[in-house]
């Protein structure tokens, strides 16, 4: 079993590669609020994860410089996603609010909604 998901895992990342998006092209200043914005936000994933590599390409379709975590090599990331998160699950967006607060946001369709309306993304 161990293997198949290792070769899984590898077609996964050959495929987005292969299929990797274009990133938009703003204005410095418009990229300088959104990079503002998205520097309060980190997300926990596995490299290998088809739902965190859809996160992933949203990201990069959407230039959005977010912050990726590996929480499945880095122990410490790991712990850390378990004590405040709540579970080791992921894609895992950690959003730091302006009054401190930090949300944690599961589910790779709720994360790329959520990206959608805070960004204004078509």
């Amino acid at each position: 079993m161990v293997v198949i998901r290792w070769i899984l895992g590898q077609i996964i990342l050959v495929l987005d590669f292969l299929t990797s998006p274009k990133p938009v092209v703003r204005e410095a200043a418009a990229q300088k609020a959104i990079d503002d914005v998205t520097a309060t936000m980190s997300m926990y994933q596995f490299k290998t994860c088809p739902f965190c590599v859809k996160v992933r390409r949203q990201l990069k379709r959407h230039a959005l410089h977010i912050e990726l975590r590996d929480a499945k090599n880095d122990a410490e990331l790991k712990a850390e996603l378990v004590r405040e998160g709540g579970r080791h699950k992921v894609p895992c967006l950690r959003i730091e609010k302006a009054d401190k607060s930090v949300e944690w946001l599961y589910e790779s369709n709720d994360i790329v909604a959520y990206l959608n309306t805070q960004f204004n993304l078509a």
